[in-house]
């Protein structure tokens, strides 16, 4: 083997081993979920039992959803003198408008809700977050995002483990309120459940530090001071003040049986641009607490198990390398004098890692109960989604080492029903649209090149190699195409009235779009 090829090959199985050891940590949290057992549901306290809580609901430009989360907290079943609503708007639009109308229209029936306006969005959420804290007159703060819609005995249930003066946080379990709409929510539900379900029961069961998702949790006022307040030196304030509040001995519960539904992003961009902020934010955070976490007196697991979860995003970039190197690895090893029983390891390999994947989906969804095993037909997509997104989330893993905090860029929302029907026509849906960029352009490369790895396996005889080429191919391709659509969508409007324009006849509508 020549000098060149040992060295891609030597830097192959490197990137292999990393791959490996997020691999067995993924197979940790299952088996820290199976040993912990299940446990029971909370049981509903008495009314004259119920602590003070303040709801905070943090907007910022959501037209199309911030009425129906107001209207959902307002018509949660808690004693109406124990609860404060504080809506904390930072929109520069027409939601202000909104939002005011329904704290106008909840205030006259009795509900203690304040609309909250800043001169300045600094400090993005967390700055919002900290500001409302100043009149905040809860001992406990429940927080949702504005496309969330909580259930009415959401408090009811959440606050009951606050009877443990230790406990600083509870965290309830997300919902989908439009799983079923398109093959990428139902991927993302997939995704969400089993992050909810494993990674936090796990954690949780096997007494490790795990995280606030950012909405349908509620934190004792307390351990939030404590810990430092919310911070805006990371895109993921709630993951930092998970971890500061946990080094500060508060202990944190999950709710596996209380769900809050929310509205899953509908298109790619935008669900790209979500996991771009939270893989940044992680990285970010990690950059700040893990020299802290390590020194800590915890636990080796303890610690050990943090400093995976920090710098799980550190997988797209092992991802994105073993994206670039596989073809030139198998090309160095089935050349004149080389071994092809070392294809084997390779085999091997991807082989485990589908296995630990499918467990760890699959223990999820038989968890939840209901059609699993139907739901589990998804999961060759989520597969492939998950390896399409690794040049997006690899570039938010590089942002975070190398460039400031950011900008804290909103997931855009539609008010999407359970039926996929969305209250927003689309020519209104689009000031909220995601630019693509040149990512997708990059995407469609790599999914080009893994067709031309996959022919080229098949004609070498590397038969149990293709199919784990093909999902990179399948990956890569999906991503860019869904991420390019809208731009297609634009110009073929664009061109439809141009044309209708020049022949002086009206353009054809979509229902409820106007020109």
């Amino acid at each position: 083997m020549a000098a060149g090829d040992a060295i891609i090959v030597t830097l192959y199985f490197v990137v292999l081993c990393g791959l490996s050891v997020y691999g067995a940590h993924r197979s940790l949290l299952v088996w820290f979920y199976l040993r912990g057992g299940r446990r029971r549901a909370p049981v509903r306290a008495a009314s004259d039992e119920l602590p003070r809580v303040t709801v905070q609901l943090p907007v910022f430009n959501e037209l199309f959803v911030a009425e129906r989360l107001i209207d959902a907290v307002a018509r949660m079943r808690y004693p109406r003198r124990r609860l404060e609503i504080q809506v904390l708007d930072d929109s520069t639009d027409e939601t202000s408008v909104v939002v005011a109308q329904a704290v106008d229209r909840w205030q006259s029936r009795g509900i203690a809700i304040r609309h909250m306006r800043r001169p300045a969005r600094s400090g993005f959420k967390a700055g919002a977050l900290r500001d409302g804290l100043r009149t905040a007159a809860g001992e406990l703060v429940a927080l949702f995002d504005a496309d969330f819609v909580p259930p009415a005995d959401f408090l009811e249930r959440a606050v009951v483990p606050f009877a443990d003066p230790r406990v600083g946080m509870v965290q309830a379990r997300w919902g989908h309120a439009n799983r079923n709409q398109s093959l990428l929510t139902r991927a993302q539900a997939l995704l969400l459940d089993a992050h909810f379900v494993v990674e936090h029961g796990g954690r949780n069961r096997g007494g490790c530090f795990f995280n606030f998702n950012g909405a349908a949790g509620v934190w004792r006022r307390a351990a939030i001071d404590a810990a430092g307040g919310w911070q805006a030196d990371t895109l993921t304030e709630d993951l930092d003040l998970s971890y500061r509040a946990q080094l500060a001995g508060w202990r944190f519960v999950f709710l596996a049986d209380v769900v809050a539904p929310a509205e899953l992003p509908v298109e790619m961009n935008a669900f790209k641009s979500q996991q771009h902020r939270w893989a940044k934010g992680s990285m970010q955070t990690c950059r700040k607490l893990l020299p802290s976490i390590l020194r800590a007196r915890l636990p080796w697991r303890v610690r050990l198990e943090a400093a995976l979860h920090l710098t799980a995003n550190v997988n797209y970039l092992l991802i994105l390398a073993l994206a670039l190197l596989v073809v030139p690895a198998i090309a160095a090893r089935t050349g004149p004098g080389a071994d092809p029983r070392m294809l084997w390891i390779d085999v091997a390999c991807f082989v485990a890692a589908a296995v630990s994947v499918s467990t760890f989906y699959g223990i999820s969804q038989r968890e939840l109960g209901g059609r699993w095993r139907w739901r589990l037909r998804d999961l060759p997509a989520v597969i492939a989604l998950g390896l399409g997104l690794s040049v997006n989330n690899a570039l938010a893993v590089i942002e975070a080492l190398t460039r400031p905090t950011g900008e804290f860029r909103r997931t855009p929302k539609y008010g999407v029903t359970p039926r996929g029907l969305s209250r927003a026509p689309r020519h209104a849906r689009a000031r909220y649209g995601v630019a693509s960029g040149w990512q997708p352009w990059v995407e469609v490369a790599l999914g080009v090149w893994f067709a031309i790895a996959t022919a080229w396996a098949l004609a070498a005889g590397a038969y149990l190699l293709a199919p784990f080429l093909f999902f990179f191919q399948v990956g890569f391709l999906c991503v860019g195409a869904a991420s390019l659509r809208p731009l297609v969508r634009f110009r073929s409007r664009r061109d439809e009235q141009a044309e209708a324009r020049a022949h002086g006849t009206p353009a054809i509508h979509l229902a409820g779009e106007t020109s």
